[in-house]
Order: structure tokens, then C-alpha cells, then sequence
């Protein structure tokens, strides 16, 4: 209830400030892991998987399935997004520079890994509220590392996987391809 609440507050003063409220993926920017500014519209028209990653979880070896995904269909507009985050049993120590030596020498991870955030909690980064606050069976707390959040070609998020639901998953794996079989929505304006 204190997050609704918190949500709904934060939604009243940026509407005051005459700023508007999220209403995709697209609106958020976030620094990549080394460092560099990078709005998330970026990926506007592509299918995409947001994971919360961590390198000392039972969860880890899923990096090799997502690279697979990435690397399998990638020049079909689909992509990976990593957000290493410590939420989670101290799961993620590291800094972002070691974050990213590790999943380059271990997982060779090619896929854009963003700075580590917090994902749940008061200190949740404003991408994952915005996830987490998604109705039913969307929304709700980020439950463990590798928690998958699929958004379509138009920047809505259109499902939740669970932590434990391998990358290539038979039935994750005909979602992603279902959604990139349709054609990607020209921009507004465009």
C-alpha cells in the first residue's frame, strides 16, 4: 500500500511540474555499464527482455540463454537489456566495471548491460517501479534475480516471466517470436 501510495505522489508532483508520467519503457534513460547516458527509445520498434542480472546467483548460468536469444535474433529487431542489481542476497557485489569484465570473460555477453540499480524497494530505479506497477499479472514486486519482463515492439510491457524460467524456454522463446512476427509501428509523427 505504502508503494501505491508513493507511486500515485510521485505521479501528482510530476504532473504539477508539468512533466508527465511514464507511459512506456521509452520514456526512461540510464546510464549503460561503462557509464555513457542511454534513453531507452533507442529500441523503439524492436521486441525486447528486461532481466535484473546478478553474478553469484543459481540463476547466473542463465546469461548463456539470453546471449543465445540475443544472438539468435537480434537481426530480427530483438533485444536483451541487463540491469545488474544487488537486491537479492547480496547476489551482486561487484562494481559495474567488474560486472562487466565478468560477463564478458565468463558469459561473453554482447547484449547492453546498463549500471547496476536497485530493483525493488524505496530505492527501486523509476524503470522497475514503472514495471512493478503494471497491472495484474504484470506488476508486483521483482521476486529474484533473472525476473524477465517482455515488452513488444510498442514499448508496453506485455509479460512477466519468472526467475526460474530458463531463457530458451520453449514458451518463451514462440512469445518472443510472436511478437517478432509483427511489423514494428512507424514512430508517431513518422
Amino acid at each position: 500500500m505504502n508503494r501505491l501510495i508513493r507511486l500515485v505522489l510521485v505521479g501528482v508532483v510530476a504532473l504539477q511540474l508539468g512533466a508527465r508520467p511514464a507511459a512506456s519503457i521509452y520514456d526512461f534513460s540510464l546510464n549503460r555499464i561503462d557509464g555513457s547516458k542511454e534513453s531507452l527509445s533507442i529500441y523503439r520498434g524492436k521486441v525486447l527482455l528486461i532481466v535484473n542480472v546478478a553474478s553469484r546467483c543459481g540463476n547466473t548460468p542463465q546469461y548463456e540463454g539470453l546471449e543465445s536469444l540475443f544472438e539468435k535474433y537480434r537481426d530480427r529487431g530483438f533485444v536483451v537489456l541487463g540491469f545488474p542489481a544487488n537486491d537479492f542476497a547480496g547476489q551482486e557485489p561487484g562494481s559495474n566495471a567488474e560486472i562487466a569484465s565478468y560477463c564478458r570473460a565468463t558469459w561473453a555477453v554482447d547484449f547492453p548491460m546498463f549500471e547496476k540499480i536497485s530493483v525493488k524497494g524505496e530505492a527501486a530505479h523509476p524503470l522497475y517501479e514503472f514495471l512493478t506497477s503494471r497491472p495484474d499479472p504484470i506488476g508486483g514486486e521483482v521476486e529474484w534475480n533473472f525476473q524477465k519482463f517482455l515488452v513488444a515492439r510498442d514499448g508496453q510491457v506485455v509479460a512477466r516471466i519468472s526467475p526460474q524460467t530458463q531463457p530458451l524456454d520453449s514458451n518463451l522463446v514462440e512469445r518472443i517470436e510472436a511478437l517478432l512476427a509483427k511489423q514494428p509501428v512507424p514512430p508517431p509523427g513518422g
